[in-house]
Formats: C-alpha cells, sequence, structure tokens
C-alpha cells in the first residue's frame, strides 16, 4: 500500500497549490480519505476529507471555503485545491486513509487513519 503526495511548494499569500495523492497497493474505493498538516512545533492536524463512496466531504474551519477536496473517477488520485493561501497555512501535508471502510468523514481523525503517505511541503510566503 502506497501513498504518494505531491504539488507542495513555495507560494505568496493569496496564492494557489495544488496538491495531489496517488493511491497504489489496494482498493481504497469505500473507504473516507483526507488531508492533515503539520506545522513546525505543532501537532498533526486534520485538514480536509473525502468519503470514496458517498463523496461527503468534511472540512476543518480553518480552511474552508478556501480549499477543497477531490477524487477522479478510477478512486486512485486525491487532490487539494488550496486558494487564498495564507502564511498560517505553511506546514507539511500528508494524505491518508482511514484504517476501515465506510468511515464518517465527519469522525476523521488522525487517530482513525490507516495509511499515512509520505508529506509535502506548502510554504505560504507572506
Amino acid at each position: 500500500v502506497q501513498l504518494q503526495a505531491s504539488g507542495g511548494g513555495l507560494v505568496q499569500a493569496g496564492g494557489s497549490l495544488r496538491l495531489s495523492c496517488a493511491a497504489s497497493g489496494r482498493t481504497f474505493s469505500t473507504y473516507t480519505m483526507g488531508w492533515f498538516r503539520q506545522a513546525p512545533g505543532k501537532e498533526r492536524e486534520f485538514v480536509a476529507a473525502i468519503s470514496w463512496s458517498s463523496g461527503a466531504t468534511n472540512y476543518a474551519d480553518s480552511v474552508n471555503g478556501r480549499f477543497a477536496i477531490s477524487t477522479n473517477s478510477a478512486k486512485n488520485t486525491l487532490w487539494l485545491q488550496m486558494n487564498a493561501l495564507k502564511p498560517e497555512d505553511t506546514a507539511v501535508y500528508y494524505c491518508a486513509a482511514a484504517k476501515s471502510p465506510y468511515s464518517p468523514v465527519i469522525l476523521f481523525s488522525a487517530a482513525g487513519v490507516g495509511f499515512w503517505g509520505q508529506g509535502t511541503q506548502v510554504t505560504v510566503s507572506s
């Protein structure tokens, strides 16, 4: 099982980035997938989640309205479109899959993650 994240980089405040996560090694078509981030000196926090079975989504309050999570029809790629970026969005971003199928997106947390991808650095300059 592999989750390969990419798309991070350096961007000015107000700019946009699109993160991608390629899933391989198994099918996640019935799983909740999502993104977390970890800033220096802080705990890893939830950013967004999507159910590949229902299409339901959930966002952290801090990114709601600015970020959008989506998947492709083959259900092997996860994206995070990040708009109106702020310096406080600077962090290493991780894609993740739930431990069990049909996990509710509203309850998706780090404790419920069964698979982590490697991180991709997002740096937003002021």
